[in-house]
């Protein structure tokens, strides 16, 4: 696929990631032209800096209430209107999945309004990690129509924190549930080249990995 690196959106979440690790990525998406970089709240205004230059537009993303989702609304909000007054151009939200288990489903759409609403007055996109491995097929389909109603750019299938991450048939499922204009992104264990294309052929339409590099060059 010769334009694969349209699709990745490269991620370095890890708890210990420095500032030189920070400036690698923001390098190699540089370099390799990725659609996105993906780091936490703190370095979004390196990365913004990092980036000035760059010839091509590469969004900037963070993460909201990572990696458990159960952040209050109110923190999600006040954590969204920072990042976003810093320069992210992508917000990625964790859904409350103890709310969702919970069945709290108004609850969480009106959560997720807000924050679509917030992120799309600042020409943000919001995503959503709905963190996969934990819902059945009941379950997905309800978060795939609660993200659907609050009108939220792309649903997202992991953090990359639980247990296990992105599979094939459930972004199929994904795709078979939302509407067309509601995108998916496919993260969590993604790491070569057959494993991308694989998620990108079920429906995905972003590629969230920390292995960016590897996957566009088959490594």
């Amino acid at each position: 696929m010769d334009n694969l690196s349209s699709y990745i959106d490269y991620t370095l979440l890890t708890p210990i990631a420095s500032e030189t690790d920070i400036r690698k990525i923001c390098e190699e998406a540089w370099i390799h032209q990725f659609k996105a970089v993906c780091v936490a709240p703190t370095y979004v205004p390196y990365v913004v800096e990092m980036l000035e230059f760059c010839p091509t537009k590469i969004e900037i993303a963070t993460v909201i209430g990572f990696p458990m989702g159960y952040s209050t609304t109110a923190v999600k909000i006040m954590e969204a209107d920072d990042t976003l007054r810093k320069g992210a151009t992508e917000l990625d939200v964790v859904m409350n999945l103890a709310q969702f288990k919970s069945m709290a489903y108004m609850s969480i759409r009106e959560e997720l309004k807000q924050l679509t609403k917030l992120a799309h007055e600042q020409s943000a996109l919001l995503k959503v990690i709905i963190e996969t491995t934990y819902l059945d097929s009941f379950d997905l389909y309800t978060a795939c129509e609660i993200c659907a109603e609050a009108k939220v750019d792309f649903v997202k299938t992991s953090t990359g924190f639980a247990p296990s991450g992105a599979a094939v048939e459930t972004v199929r499922k994904m795709r078979s549930i939302l509407p067309a204009d509601v995108k998916i992104e496919a993260s969590g264990g993604i790491k070569t080249y057959e494993q991308a294309i694989a998620m990108i052929e079920a429906g995905a339409e972003r590629i969230g990995t920390s292995s960016g590099v590897a996957i566009v060059t088959r490594a």
